[in-house]
């Protein structure tokens, strides 16, 4: 299958400024060239160097034009696929990619599957299974501070740190084989050396495993509700977070009626924000239905920020909607700080939300909205663990993989001195061929359809 040419559309659908069309495989230069003709006469792009681009059109077999392209050439190794590879850069817009497209591939080339390209860059060598999984990471990334752990992932970083531990098993193998080989010359191996190498490799790993767990929250983003009684400001502070009027702001309570929805970014985080309706017991029909689903959003979020407000202090409306909140998910915001009549007191909120993060300020005048930022970041980390040094982007693939290693370790170090050194090597190479589906040197077809199954067609 890899030795056949492929190609695909690499944007996006829909109309634009250009489509790319690229096309890898051994033979993609000469047959891209059969269908090409240079702007300028005489000029073969099978003679080009790598990294040039040429202008011309791409021609139908009765040579006439179907669309004016750049051709760009990168010849093996150095493309993404480690292929010779051309880009076919046409005018954007469906029907004149798709008909570039079935030219290229009225050529005997194939079109490509969902990662193909990706998948090459692998199979060939130039990327391992974790930077091959960065990529679609970094296509996906939601936040600034995902798609810098994407990258960071791509460089290589990852794996560089798997390695390591690698050796690390490396070296206890090599003390075992030793006392195996050379018996009367080594003897017995040092097992307060192995038992501190396989130490370190599982404390490392369980480091690792706890630094993915945290930076999934900024894969995938949390659900945030603003909730509170009629005319608290909770739309206003929609409004303020995603920087811009989403939801209609008046003196009027019962303004909102449905749940309004909007994606930001909070220090780094994706965050579904969601503004709910007023809660407070009503006759008007719509009203109720737009305060039932406020109630379950808010069951059904991380995080609730809960509005009250000082001009009219707490009211048994606030009471009953505290109380169908979880506390530890929870944070008051008193707003309308900036008005004279203020009714609200330090020992009223001490007595009825003990122990609950309380910020007071004012969404009008912007006052502790960053205070309120800086607590929702180390609320949705909470229990994460301490960053530290290490931030990485784990997939489900790699935690499984990484928490079978840490459950294999412990029994190995239990059983030193206790069983056959060929049995203890055996169960050391059983680690390291684990730790190697990270990287791709013992990947299973099955785990390589896994991570090249949801990339986009082109990637």
């Amino acid at each position: 299958m890899q030795q056949e040419t492929i190609a695909a559309i690499s944007t996006p659908p829909g109309e634009g400024g250009i489509a790319i069309i690229r096309v890898s495989g051994s033979d993609a230069i000469e047959k891209v060239q059969s269908i090409f003709k240079p702007r300028q006469k005489g000029r073969l792009i099978s003679q080009l160097k790598g990294y040039q681009m040429i202008l011309g059109w791409i021609v139908d077999d009765m040579d006439q034009p179907i669309d004016e392209c750049l051709l760009a050439i990168m010849r093996k190794p150095h493309s993404y696929t480690a292929e010779d590879t051309v880009e076919i850069h046409c005018h954007g817009g469906v029907l004149a990619a798709r008909q570039c497209l079935e030219r290229v591939l009225a050529q005997g080339i194939r079109e490509a599957f969902a990662g193909e390209f990706t998948q090459r860059a692998y199979l060939n060598g130039r990327l391992d299974a974790s930077q091959a999984e960065a990529v679609i990471e970094i296509i996906r990334a939601r936040s600034k501070k995902a798609l810098n752990l994407a990258m960071k992932q791509l460089s290589g970083y990852n794996s560089q740190y798997i390695h390591r531990l690698e050796d690390r098993l490396i070296q206890a193998t090599a003390l075992i084989e030793a006392s195996i080989d050379f018996p009367e010359d080594v003897g017995e191996p040092d097992y307060d050396e192995i038992a501190s190498l396989l130490t370190d490799v599982r404390d490392n790993l369980t480091k690792l495993l706890s630094a993915g767990k945290r930076a999934e929250i900024y894969r995938s983003g949390v659900k945030v509700v603003i909730c509170g009684k009629p005319n608290v400001g909770k739309s206003s502070l929609l409004n303020w977070l995603s920087g811009r009027d989403r939801a209609i702001v008046t003196e009027i309570p019962g303004t909102t009626r449905d749940i309004i929805e909007e994606y930001v970014n909070i220090k780094g985080i994706p965050v579904r924000l969601i503004d709910t309706a007023g809660i407070r017991r009503t006759q008007d029909r719509v009203e109720a239905i737009g305060v039932k689903m406020a109630q379950q959003a808010i069951s059904e979020a991380q995080l609730a920020i809960f509005l009250l407000d000082i001009s009219t202090g707490i009211t048994e409306e606030d009471e009953e909607i505290f109380s169908s909140l979880n506390p530890a998910q929870t944070i008051i915001l008193i707003n309308k700080d900036d008005l004279l009549k203020k009714q609200i007191e330090a020992d009223q909120i001490e007595q009825l939300f003990p122990g609950i993060p309380v910020i007071v300020g004012s969404v009008r005048e912007e006052k502790g909205l960053s205070e309120l930022q800086d607590k929702v970041e180390a609320m949705l980390l909470a229990g994460q663990g301490e960053p530290g040094d290490m931030e990485m982007l784990l997939s489900a693939r790699q935690q499984q993989i990484l928490q079978r290693c840490i459950e294999q370790i412990g029994p190995i170090i239990e059983m030193l001195g206790l069983i056959s050194l060929d049995c203890l090597a055996v169960e050391i190479d059983e680690v390291l061929q684990d730790m190697g589906e990270l990287t791709g040197k013992s990947l299973k077809a099955e785990a390589m359809e896994r991570i090249f199954r949801d990339f986009c067609i082109g990637k």
